[in-house]
């Protein structure tokens, strides 16, 4: 068996329910002790330069302010519980986290890569010092899943307007593609759609799925 698809013994234990406590304690903590986010978020100058690499996975911890963390956590308590239902704990951890280390990994290789060019040509690399805090990029893979393995879930957007699971996922991507390249703003919209994008390679991989597939199946009659 190819170890890559090899899966785990189906297990429940509330995996999402504890990364909302942690990443809420963690929230907190950190306001309470004054901690650096800088030195447990993820950047080019910490990850590459200084050999934090810890951060890979810490970023995922650390948020802004308080609505940042409300509505990941949000997102995750709505998605994430079904998704563990249908694939185990376990699996559920391992794409959380999978997704959320490479989403930030490309974004930080982007940041690294787009201040090499900036310095070539005389300027500063202020990207280099961009630090990026979140579990969004983890979360929108989780949204992702949601839509793959719930193709046809309904959400309603303000509790009124029904949108199909994977409508929801293509008008995200939209959204996020337009917002990385119109106005600027403190949001990672690159790491948003890195999620989404890791997200389908962790289903084609790991698990021998094409969420396109998936979808087009499920509205074909």
């Amino acid at each position: 068996m190819n170890i890559l698809r090899k899966p785990f013994r189906y297990t429940f234990f509330n995996a999402t329910l504890a990364l909302i406590l942690i990443n809420t304690a963690v929230h907190f903590l950190a306001g309470a002790l004054g901690i650096n986010r800088n030195f447990f978020g993820l950047n080019v100058v910490g990850f590459v330069y200084k050999y934090r690499f810890w951060q890979v996975i810490t970023y995922m911890f650390m948020h802004g302010d308080f609505s940042h963390l409300f509505f990941n956590m949000l997102a995750l308590f709505f998605f994430g519980i079904g998704v563990e239902r249908a694939l185990g704990s376990k699996e559920f951890l391992l794409m959380y986290f999978v997704i959320g280390a490479l989403s930030g990994l490309f974004s930080v290789a982007v940041y690294y890569t787009y201040g090499i060019f900036l310095a070539n040509n005389g300027f500063q690399p202020w990207t280099w010092r961009i630090s990026l805090i979140g579990a969004s990029g983890a979360v929108y893979g989780i949204l992702f899943a949601y839509a793959v393995l719930f193709p046809r879930a309904r959400i309603f957007i303000w509790g009124i307007i029904p949108v199909p699971a994977p409508v929801l996922v293509l008008g995200y991507a939209i959204i996020e593609f337009g917002s990385q390249f119109v106005g600027s703003s403190n949001v990672a919209h690159m790491t948003h759609l890195a999620g989404f994008a890791f997200a389908w390679l962790y289903f084609f991989v790991r698990m021998g799925v094409r969420p396109l597939r998936i979808w087009k199946d499920a509205y074909r009659n």
